[in-house]
């Protein structure tokens, strides 16, 4: 089955709002083994509208669409696939009474542009919509399927889920799950020269995602049940484990604080940090993970050489040049300021920035402990916001395998 998305809204072409709705539904479609050839964005203009949705009736098998469904005058998706199909839209009493009592419930009076939301054409059918006032439609004609969509993000996935997706998976037949694995320390180009004989699978497939804390392993495998892909699942999870080791540090929605956060509460320690080059980062993201205030005692931020010796440091070792001495010292600092068990210090330097916002760098992590003292050295060339993110989850994945170690 070939798939098109097709997002509505002049606002999404303007820049006002981002459009998060096509990466959420194509990420859905190859949970579903749908395969996706083209998505677009086009506005509340009924022209251009006709234009893309002709071009997708002609194209693909399968259209998805998100926006254009409201009320207003230039909400004019239900007027467009009427047009494209050359049938006649008629208000049906049933949704015209649903939306009426959405309205009493909330003690408003219903304006009159809401009845367009209340409109059908015979190939259609309407799609509950608990969350709004706009129920969605399902047209299927000619082997073809159209599916619209309200626009608004939870309205969308709440339809998608509840409605949509359970019956496009009758239609495809299989069930297909999945499960990301995360890793940290290893390039993509280099999970993939690892994992190359294993990539080839059609299934279980196995993809890879570049991302600010690691490389991201996809595994999505098709079957007829549910415990045949989850085994087809773990076989190869095993089997990537096996060849990349210590580099796997967390599994679907885990996050490197998370982790982190549970290894530290198990084993009753406490953390504080104390950074220079990285601005804040490591503490934002170490105080926003669940439940932090059971481990975490908080983050020392010092970007000047004034600002260290004011803090503790000697000022014959900041002089002006970032170091790893400088690092372990910040760790140290952190630690015994803020009474941790384990301190961690970040120190770096970079060049100013290019032209193009592209600099390298060298950064220092320090993790210092009853039990070990450890640093090691990060070059890093990239954008600095980047720079800055990635040494504070290098700092994460450094702690992580030294709880792991600790007994």
């Amino acid at each position: 089955m070939r798939a098109e998305i097709i997002s509505i809204g002049t606002e999404l072409l303007m820049g006002e709002i981002v459009d998060t709705n096509t990466p959420y539904l194509a990420s859905q479609l190859s949970l579903l083994g749908i395969d996706l050839y083209f998505t677009s964005a086009v506005g509340d203009n009924a022209d251009r509208l006709a234009g893309v949705f002709q071009r997708a009736w002609q194209r693909s098998d399968l259209i998805l669409t998100t926006g254009g469904l409201g009320p207003t005058q230039d909400d004019i998706t239900r007027e467009a696939i009427a047009a494209l199909l050359g049938e006649k839209l008629e208000v049906n009493p049933e949704l015209k009474r649903r939306i009426e009592e959405f309205f009493a419930r909330r003690g408003l009076e219903m304006p009159q542009s809401n009845i367009r939301q209340a409109t059908l054409i015979p190939s259609a059918v309407a799609i509950p919509n608990p969350q709004g006032t706009a129920p969605g439609w399902w047209v299927e004609k000619e082997g073809r399927i159209i599916v619209a969509m309200p626009g608004p993000p939870g309205e969308m996935q709440f339809m998608w889920q509840n409605e949509v997706f359970p019956r496009l998976q009758k239609r495809t037949g299989a069930i297909i799950l999945s499960r990301m694995l995360k890793t940290f320390g290893l390039s993509e180009a280099k999970v993939d020269e690892l994992l190359s004989d294993l990539t080839s699978s059609s299934n279980p497939t196995l993809a890879t995602y570049a991302k600010l804390d690691g490389i991201y392993l996809r595994i999505a495998a098709k079957a007829e049940r549910p415990e045949q892909a989850r085994e087809m699942i773990a076989r190869r999870e095993a089997e990537v484990r096996a060849i990349l080791g210590d580099a796997v540090w967390g599994v679907d929605d885990e996050t490197q604080e998370g982790v982190v956060g549970k290894l530290l509460t198990t084993k009753g320690l406490s953390l504080a940090v104390a950074e220079s080059f990285t601005g804040g980062f490591l503490t934002n993201i170490l105080a926003s993970a669940p439940e932090s205030q059971r481990y975490f005692k908080g983050g020392l931020i010092a970007t000047t050489d004034e600002a260290k010796v004011s803090l503790g440091l000697d000022a014959g070792l900041v002089s002006g040049k970032a170091s790893a001495e400088v690092a372990k010292a910040m760790a140290a600092l952190a630690r015994s300021k803020l009474g941790a068990d384990i301190g961690i210090g970040i120190e770096g330097e970079s060049a100013a920035e290019a032209a193009t916002g592209m600099v390298p760098g060298t950064v220092y992590i320090a993790i210092d402990s009853e039990q070990i003292k450890i640093h090691q050295v990060q070059s890093y060339s990239g954008r600095l916001y980047q720079m800055r993110r990635r040494a504070a989850y290098y700092a994460l994945f450094d702690l992580m395998k030294l709880l792991k170690s600790i007994s």
